[in-house]
């Protein structure tokens, strides 16, 4: 995407949140809002005609909610990176959305200079989780219905090399692949192919995935 802009789709059935987001977003020269949505349907259907990188979808809306929306979405436009941007911070929405293929969950209130970090990260390949959304995640962990799912984890993740491991226990603290080549002592580009090797062998299919997947390990 070297010389292009991030293409953005909005989909929020808010008009003035919609303005306001492309405001802020269109105020860096990398980034070009291509098109909006006011439902999940129409979301769909512009992601695919204007072959969005990223979305930041809404859960409530008209027609078809975000989340209802997300499968197909990723269906209909697999290359573009889904993130939810909602004044909702329910945990079981934000898991919901990140177990579905969702590269991202922000609430409305996050700060403009934080969105355009959002969308460039999802558009690098990055998971970029809000401050709150970071919480409801982690505290799943102290649940005990969680057992069942910490034990399937770590079997999962049983059939890694020890670099691969150490690769993925960084993905579960957040970290880019710059950062974790510079904790590993690796090149990003090895960090790339380790993550690339790490989602084939999990069966995962985004980088989000596989940090959720390491921190109910306990990597």
């Amino acid at each position: 995407m070297a010389g292009q802009p991030i293409r953005v789709v909005i989909a929020d059935d808010e008009p003035l949140i919609r303005a306001g987001i492309r405001m802020i977003l269109n105020s860096d020269q990398e980034i070009a809002v291509v098109g909006e949505a006011a439902d999940g349907r129409e979301a769909v259907e512009a992601a695919r005609a204007h072959a969005a990188d990223v979305v930041l979808l809404d859960i409530q809306m008209p027609v078809l909610d975000g989340l209802s929306a997300l499968p197909e979405l990723r269906r209909a436009a697999p290359a573009a990176r889904v993130i939810i941007l909602t004044t909702f911070g329910e945990r079981e929405n934000v898991l919901r959305a990140l177990e579905h293929g969702g590269a991202g969950f922000l609430l409305k209130d996050t700060a403009p200079a934080e969105l355009i970090r959002a969308v460039r990260a999802a558009a690098a390949g990055d998971a970029y989780l809000s401050p709150a959304a970071t919480r409801h995640v982690v505290e799943r962990l102290a649940s005990g219905r969680e057992a069942a799912r910490a034990e399937a984890a770590r079997g999962r993740v049983a059939g890694l090399s020890e670099k691969e491991r150490d690769v993925l226990a960084l993905l579960g603290e957040g970290l880019s692949n710059a950062d974790a080549g510079r904790r590993l002592h690796m090149s990003e580009a090895t960090v790339k192919t380790y993550v690339s090797r790490i989602l084939s062998k999990l069966d995962c299919e985004n980088r989000v995935q596989a940090a959720l997947l390491a921190r109910d390990a306990g990597l």
